[in-house]
């Protein structure tokens, strides 16, 4: 699996297999993470695909993950949005669980969101929390599993991308503009990726809050690489599901349930966001 890699003729026969399945032509990707995935319920006139039906494509496993992709109107726009992603950790390469974005770039696909729960390391965020993505820190990609491992592509991007901008500042100063005239206060912080699927040990989190991270997850930093390397501008949102447990514990203990239940409370908060966004982001 380590070594799996995928040519330009199978992201084209998934692209191929998307297109021929609606008459919409979206512009905008969205990726929603862990019990996020109502925010899909809002897309008009929608086109469903399922992923098993796409050649290629990674099939989720995991509860609060539908597995579907969902094409059609969201607040003006045409968008593509992935109702639950794959992981590292359901046994998949870093370049499957990343071939969706390579498929969205060949759609004609500018700009992508990401979204996902994670656990907040910073100690000012309180579950229910939204975070506003500004960084991230790589960890898994460090230790060697970077989806850009293997062959270069050159029609995607070059060999050694920048990564000073991964999440976009225009889109930051969009989704910062928009939150405060909705109303509520957006957090903002670095993301950290770990590999899971076990939740982190109180050791674990006094070392990522040492390097700077103000959250933890599983997702979104191979996606956003694959984004950037292929040109695709990102904004990036977390929902803050739980507060990490810095301190063993026989009283407390952080649970898959506990990450979909605080969804609920994130859901109409993110869906207000990105709607907001949407409609302020400039024609093409």
């Amino acid at each position: 699996m380590c070594n799996e890699f995928f040519t330009l003729k199978e992201y084209d026969e998934a692209a191929q297999a998307i297109q021929g399945r609606t008459s919409h032509r979206p512009q905008i990707g969205l990726i929603l993470g862990s019990g996020l995935s109502p925010l899909a319920e809002e897309v008009a006139q929608a086109d469903v695909v399922p992923y098993s039906e796409i050649p290629h494509f990674p099939l989720s496993t995991i509860e609060g993950h539908a597995g579907k992709l969902i094409i059609g109107g969201l607040a003006g726009r045409t968008v593509m949005v992935m109702q639950g992603r794959t992981h590292y950790y359901e046994g998949y390469s870093m370049q499957r669980i990343t071939l969706p974005v390579r498929v969205m770039q060949l759609m004609g696909i500018h700009t992508l969101f990401v979204t996902n729960a994670a656990g907040g390391i910073n100690p000012a965020f309180r579950p229910g929390d939204l975070m506003l993505i500004t960084d991230h820190i790589n960890l898994v990609g460090m230790a060697g599993l970077n989806p850009l491992r293997g062959p270069n592509l050159d029609e995607f991007g070059p060999r050694f991308p920048d990564m000073s901008q991964a999440y976009d500042p225009t889109l930051q100063a969009t989704a910062r503009r928009v939150a405060a005239d909705l109303g509520f206060n957006l957090q903002e912080g670095v993301y950290t990726c770990l590999a899971g699927p076990s939740f982190e040990t109180p050791a674990d989190i006094h070392f990522l809050r040492a390097i700077g991270a103000d959250a933890v997850g599983m997702s979104t930093v191979p996606e956003v690489t694959v984004a950037q390397h292929g040109g695709t501008r990102v904004l990036g949102v977390s929902g803050i599901s739980n507060v990490a447990i810095t301190e063993p514990s026989q009283d407390r203990e952080t649970t898959h349930a506990e990450v979909l239940e605080a969804g609920k409370v994130i859901v109409p908060r993110l869906v207000r966001l990105l709607k907001g966004v949407l409609r302020e982001l400039p024609p093409v």
